[in-house]
């Protein structure tokens, strides 16, 4: 007899301002998955688990931001939730480093027939830029952060990592962690820099990229993916990626604020910044692109950048190379 799975929510971190809030997550069955198996079955079969999710529809759930204030709202169909609005000054409640904590809960969880794990209490944050903070870090992770393999051929690597190997086995490229946590830190070494993860991962990799990110002492930063869309999804196609989106998203945002890009060479970053500059005038400070072995794709690149003004743009070797970069450049 097959053990019922019980019931849970899923806060994704997220980021707003003092008088706007933007908090988002997904109500599912609680798949029960051990990130400590070991062995290749093991770790496909909790990886699988990740995208073949039994999404909690239209659950009714209550938001808890502060002073016992509810907000109630319901999940969409594959078990998204999304309250947008705006709210009063929620500087009382910050955080030090810029953190905002919300609780949710499924409503009225005696109706449910399935027991609700954590006591019905689920802890989100939402990122707030802090008036000290010099500027932001928009970052791609795929071969940015994590060795992927999306760029290579069919994917076929990136499909490997991702279903066979453990997540808590998943290395960070060499450096980035600390390159990363010192530009949070700033030239100061007190800021609290913000840093927003930008992937085209679907969101069922969500708590997947967050033990990679936590285990490899990446600074907390905004995590935003994508919806998993599947073959005969007739859902119409944006005429802008998601990536780009997210990214002009952030920088509508914080209007005041500058940022560094940072992504690799092997897919679209270069193309999706360039844009971004040229519609955004004296807002990114600088663009650092990590290398790829594909040699079609670095010369692409180059030939892109071979006579760029418009900002600063490293293609990154080793992150040494970035490093002494962002000291020269007066970042850190």
């Amino acid at each position: 007899m097959f053990k019922k799975d019980k019931l849970q929510i899923i806060p994704f971190k997220t980021y707003g301002t003092l008088t706007h809030i933007y908090l988002r997550g997904r109500t599912l069955e609680d798949e029960n998955i051990d990130i400590n198996k070991k062995g290749i079955l093991p770790v496909f079969i909790s990886t699988w688990k990740r995208f073949e999710t039994d999404e909690v529809k239209f659950a009714s759930i209550n938001i808890e931001i502060k002073n016992n204030e509810q907000e109630k709202i319901i999940a969409d169909s594959e078990g998204y939730y999304i309250l947008n609005k705006g709210i009063e000054n929620l500087s009382e409640i910050v955080s030090k480093d810029g953190w905002v904590s919300y609780k949710v809960a499924y409503d009225k969880p005696e109706e449910y027939t399935k027991k609700i794990v954590s006591e019905n209490r689920f802890y989100g944050e939402m990122l707030v830029v802090l008036p000290e903070s010099e500027y932001g870090i928009i970052s791609d992770i795929d071969d940015t952060i994590l060795h992927t393999g999306v760029a290579s051929k069919l994917k076929w690597k990136a499909v490997f990592n991702t279903f066979f190997v453990n997540v808590l086995h998943r290395k960070a490229l060499e450096g980035t962690a600390d390159f990363y946590m010192q530009l949070h830190k700033g030239k100061s070494k007190n800021n609290c820099n913000p840093v927003f993860y930008v992937s085209n991962s679907p969101w069922n990799l969500y708590k997947y990229l967050e033990i990679f990110l936590n285990g490899n002492n990446f600074p907390k930063g905004a995590i935003l993916l994508r919806n998993l869309k599947f073959l005969f999804d007739k859902t119409p196609k944006s005429k802008i990626s998601h990536k780009h989106h997210e990214i002009q998203n952030i920088l509508n945002t914080y209007p005041d604020l500058s940022f560094i890009l940072i992504g690799d060479c092997g897919e679209h970053d270069p193309d999706i910044y360039v844009d971004i500059v040229a519609k955004n005038p004296n807002r990114i400070t600088s663009i650092y692109l990590r290398s790829v072995k594909s040699k079609k794709k670095m010369l692409r690149v180059e030939k892109l950048f071979q006579d760029y003004k418009d900002v600063d743009v490293l293609l990154v070797y080793t992150t040494t190379e970035a490093i002494g970069h962002a000291k020269k450049k007066g970042f850190i």
